[in-house]
């Protein structure tokens, strides 16, 4: 594809991007690898090469991604709200839920946030990057692949993920896979020839903890909304599910309830 056709492939995503509600104002932007030595026209250390505009004060933050994978040939940062909105709260993207997310997205870690456009901003995100194709910090989503259009679509099904666990929860749960049924689907991934660092990890818990909070950084969000372990099934158990903290809304109801009865009595 000659660099013409390729301006005119970042216009249309940056289009599907503002359409979506998925950066607003001049917010995000996006990169495409032209060669093994220049992006976008910028060079490794973010000196522009060519253009009229001044490059994006973000450029960094794709060069990191392009310096530790060879096999990215996009970029896309932006700030798809749903998907935001778990950075904002700190809230780690469980796993075990879509099949989909499971098969194209695998785990997506969270980083520790660091003023934008910065070279720290930068460095945050290398940790995850050679394991992931997607990665949330309070300044959006970033999100890379062998071409730009898979880059974007990586961003359309981490925020539409989001917004479904947004919606199951607020209708009362979230049922998870068992680790067999997960199993299957990473079967399923490694078969399209897709990676996953779970798939390199033995005797571990596959919808447990993230595998990104074990040596990957000292950054580990904790879950509170979405909080999932592994556990002695209960009554989950005829139904495959592992056993889930109880609704806590519910058990403040519950003690309220028994205490008015004892006093009342």
């Amino acid at each position: 594809m000659n660099e013409y056709k390729l301006k005119e492939q970042i216009c249309e995503i940056g289009r599907r991007i503002y359409n979506r509600g998925f950066a607003a104002a001049n917010d995000g932007n996006i990169t495409i690898r032209l060669n093994d030595k220049d992006v976008c026209k910028v060079d490794y250390d973010g000196k522009q090469l060519a253009g009229k505009r001044k490059r994006t004060s973000e450029v960094l933050l794709h060069l990191a991604v392009y310096k530790h994978r060879p096999d990215v040939r996009a970029v896309v940062h932006c700030h798809p709200p749903h998907a935001t909105a778990f950075a904002v709260a700190r809230e780690p993207i469980p796993k075990c839920i879509l099949p989909e997310v499971e098969v194209f997205l695998g785990e997506v870690p969270m980083a520790m946030y660091e003023t934008p456009g910065t070279q720290k901003f930068a460095e945050t995100i290398v940790p995850y990057v050679k394991d992931c194709n997607t990665i949330l910090a309070n300044h959006g989503t970033v999100s890379f692949g062998p071409d730009l259009e898979n880059a974007y679509f990586n961003t359309e099904i981490i925020d539409a993920y989001c917004r479904i666990l947004i919606l199951a929860r607020q209708l009362g749960s979230v049922n998870y896979f068992t680790n067999q049924q997960t199993r299957e689907l990473l079967d399923m991934k490694k078969r399209l020839g897709y990676d996953d660092p779970r798939l390199r990890c033995e005797n571990c818990d596959l919808c447990g903890n993230s595998v990104f909070d074990r040596g990957y950084s000292e950054f580990v969000p904790e879950a509170k909304a979405f909080k999932h372990e592994s556990a002695i099934p209960s009554n989950g158990a005829a139904n495959g599910r592992p056993d889930r903290e109880p609704d806590m809304e519910l058990l403040v109801q519950t003690v309220t309830n028994e205490v008015m009865k004892a006093l009342a009595g």
